[in-house]
């Protein structure tokens, strides 16, 4: 079993590429909006500092009042800013709707904002230094003209650092992007660990099941590979570990905006305690086996089932986390 919680494990940095997103939400039907930081790459690095983990965002933010409130957000949450990008184009709105079961909708504001013009040559400037782990996620990766910038540094990357993937696909935005699947697919295979919903699932590869999909990503060299489901659990393998099902956990739902960040930032947080992230650990974690593989994904559960219990992307700090323990539904 992999040792936990040593010092130089605890201090691993991992760097998460992607959107920062304003979130415009209703606080009832027909009521007020009010604005609150989101995106999901944002939401997994507040997610992984609330959780101890060194955090750097690598975004680009513009230098409005939105924009501004954004930095605040991460900088207020020890995220490290140093890797972000100010930006001269408006910053990226989400107009949030929840419906009765408290799951959103996303209305996307985003022609010409900042999170996509990433180019060449601010990739370059970038100074990452010694990372663990470099998490990409969700619309960056697929909207030009930044995205083949992005998927670009992750395979640089991947020489020194794990790689993880969260697709968070929007299909009401992606299915105006004619190559969104096509820059979706290799990044599947890059990464060391993905993690996907149900609906990006129904969304990437119709009628295939997550036992299809676990078998074909482990065979094509990722380690880790989880299906999230909602109330119903995950589907989560590995390499030493077969697809085997993981319960969520039952509380009062007030929305689950946020719930697969808190999710995929728990993960994360729990390799890097278990020494597990970083290229050089790269066969360590392909031989993660069956009850460790659990241990990270049960905690992964209960981290999104406590976001679910609150308002907005919310994540837990490591001592709400340890503080929380719901039954499983």
């Amino acid at each position: 079993m992999p040792s936990d919680e040593t010092p130089e494990r605890r201090h691993q940095v991992v760097a998460v590429a992607g959107e920062a997103v304003a979130d415009l939400v209703a606080d009832q039907p027909g009521g007020a909006y009010v604005a609150v930081p989101g995106g999901s790459p944002a939401n997994v690095a507040v997610g992984l500092a609330r959780l101890g983990t060194p955090t750097r965002m690598v975004a680009r933010i513009g230098a409005d009042p939105l924009g501004r409130a954004l930095r605040d957000h991460l900088t207020a949450n020890a995220v490290g800013t140093e890797t972000v990008v100010t930006a001269h184009e408006p910053s990226s709105l989400a107009l949030v709707h929840h419906d009765a079961d408290g799951v959103p909708s996303f209305d996307l504001r985003i022609q010409g904002t900042a999170d996509w013009q990433w180019t060449e040559e601010e990739a370059a400037g970038l100074r990452l230094g010694d990372l663990a782990a470099l998490h990409v996620g969700s619309l960056a990766l697929v909207m030009p003209p930044g995205a083949d910038v992005l998927a670009a540094l992750a395979r640089r990357m991947r020489s020194v650092a794990t790689i993880s993937y969260d697709p968070n696909c929007r299909p009401a935005v992606m299915e105006g992007v004619p190559d969104a699947r096509v820059r979706v697919e290799p990044l599947l295979r890059l990464a060391d660990v993905v993690k996907l919903s149900d609906a990006d699932l129904d969304w990437l590869r119709p009628g295939c099941g997550p036992e299809e999909l676990t078998e074909e990503l482990l065979s094509a060299g990722v380690s880790v590979v989880a299906v999230t489901y909602g109330a119903r659990g995950s589907v989560v393998a590995g390499r030493r570990c077969p697809p085997r099902r993981v319960p969520a956990y039952r509380v009062d739902v007030v929305d689950t905006v946020g719930a697969g960040d808190s999710y995929m930032s728990t993960v994360l947080a729990g390799l890097g305690r278990r020494g597990l992230l970083g290229a050089g650990r790269r066969d360590a974690l392909a031989a993660l086996d069956a009850p460790d593989l659990v241990a990270v994904f049960d905690e992964a559960a209960r981290a999104a089932a406590l976001t679910c219990s609150r308002r907005g992307a919310d994540p837990p700090t490591r001592a709400e986390l340890d503080a929380f323990h719901p039954t499983t539904g």
